[in-house]
């Protein structure tokens, strides 16, 4: 039977940059140091804090996000986690209210109610006392129904400083002031054009990992956001009940994975296994040739970063692209995008790669597109049929090289940049390929059209 009693909490901030990254990762570790098993969440579709969640609990990250899935999926999102956690550790993104218009609707206030979770905020104390206790006050009085009973203060410069913010808090609001963590002195969580280095590059994931749990564990109260998160809603009953499901064999799809390919949403995985997939993780980086597969996932990542090593491992790019002329089927977003092109223009240099799209990408040094992403399918394509409304997300500093007019895109945008002039998804042979990620428990379809496709024919 699926557990409803499932303790969690959710780790949110005023504005991006306060710490929620910091305190979420250091909690998680905190509580996995004393046994617990956490189950980490991000909210919203970012791939890389969603890695480091999962590297710091243990397990995967999943993320939660009421644009691009159905609330009963994100319940039961939760739901399943339970079955193989003790609590649930969930990071907000942006500022707590702050969502895709002035009313702050798919914020990370709009996440803590609808999976009933209590929120603790992370509040940067740079250079301030006192006006902490009406930010807290200002909160609590933007939706009254939201249960905010705490505080976690991040860069605290001094003892007194501290003492008097707790005092104040205290006095004025009722909340809690569970940790006061000071400025560290080192640089733990460096960033770059799409947010934190991703795990899979960064020099020392462990010690990196072990300085923050440690910071937790010495500065916050974890016994106190225990205590919190068990006061969490229960979860309502639903009809998923975890079991294995019985899997027939139906197709082998490669998927590219490495420090250049790395963002990819588990749901994804797991739903492409549960549609009959049987997954083989390629390195284009450094596999010699692409192995014997009925379809592709070449997902997105960092491409830019490793364009000179993309570029010279050419036995494999030619062996991709052998395969690709053949006709093997291809879902490539973003960073898949750009390794399908035919050349990559990134710091002042170009390199060739795939070839198999008739397109040359740009890197520059502001994004091009970033945030959700609407569209209906327009036009014939191996994998979504004519119509299908599609939800993802998108985030590139990255372009097309010339006018996209001519080419051939199946994809309508109504909200959106894509590959530019309202478009997205352009289709080269079986090859379909857009700046738009979709996650699988907001696409229901997606996961069966790429099994299906693997075998012949258009959707």
């Amino acid at each position: 039977m699926t557990k409803t009693v499932f303790p969690r909490v959710l780790i949110a901030g005023l504005a991006g940059d306060a710490g929620k990254s910091l305190v979420s990762l250091g909690l998680s570790v905190a509580l996995r140091r004393t046994g617990f098993r956490v189950a980490p969440f991000k909210k919203g579709p970012d791939f890389i804090d969603a890695a480091w969640l999962g590297e710091a609990a243990g397990t995967a990250g999943r993320n939660l996000d009421t644009f691009l899935m159905p609330a009963e999926a994100i319940l039961s999102s939760l739901r399943r986690a339970a079955l193989r956690a003790d609590i649930a550790v969930i990071e907000g993104n942006r500022g707590l209210f702050d969502g895709v218009d002035a009313a702050g609707s798919h914020s990370t206030a709009v996440l803590a109610r609808l999976t009933g979770t209590p929120v603790v905020l992370v509040v940067d104390a740079s250079k301030v006392t006192r006006t902490v206790t009406a930010l807290v006050l200002g909160c609590r009085a933007l939706d009254p129904s939201l249960r905010l009973p705490g505080i976690i203060l991040n860069r605290v410069g001094t003892a007194r400083q501290e003492a008097i913010i707790r005092e104040a808090v205290r006095a004025e609001t009722g909340a809690r002031v569970f940790g006061a963590i000071p400025r560290l002195a080192i640089e733990h969580l460096p960033s770059r054009h799409l947010g934190l280095v991703t795990p899979d590059e960064h020099p020392c994931v462990a010690g990196t990992l072990e300085a923050l749990g440690e910071a937790v564990a010495r500065h916050v109260d974890v016994d106190a956001l225990l205590g919190v998160a068990r006061t969490a809603d229960d979860l309502a009953p639903g009809g998923d009940t975890g079991a294995p499901r019985p899997r027939k064999l139906r197709a082998r799809i490669g998927v590219l994975k490495d420090r250049a390919f790395s963002f990819y949403y588990p749901e994804n995985f797991s739903a492409l296994e549960d549609a009959g997939a049987a997954l083989t993780f390629i390195s284009p980086v450094s596999d010699g040739e692409l192995p014997a597969i009925d379809a592709l996932y070449a997902g997105g990542g960092f491409p830019e970063e490793h364009a000179a090593a993309l570029s010279d491992n050419v036995p494999f790019r030619e062996s991709l692209r052998k395969r690709i002329d053949e006709g093997l089927p291809v879902w490539a977003e973003c960073g898949g995008l750009m390794y399908l092109a035919r050349l990559l223009k990134t710091k002042e240099q170009s390199y060739p790669m795939v070839g198999a799209l008739p397109v040359a990408v740009e890197q520059t040094a502001k994004p091009q597109g970033h945030g959700y992403v609407l569209a209906r399918v327009d036009g014939r394509n191996p994998f979504l049929p004519d119509r299908t409304a599609v939800r993802g997300h998108e985030f590139h500093y990255s372009r097309l090289r010339g006018d996209p007019a001519g080419l051939d895109t199946v994809l309508a945008l109504s909200k959106g940049v894509g590959v530019g002039g309202g478009r997205d998804g352009i289709c080269s042979r079986r090859v379909m390929a857009c700046y738009t990620h979709l996650h699988a428990l907001g696409a229901p379809g997606w996961a069966e059209s790429m099994v299906r496709a693997s075998g012949s024919g258009t959707a």
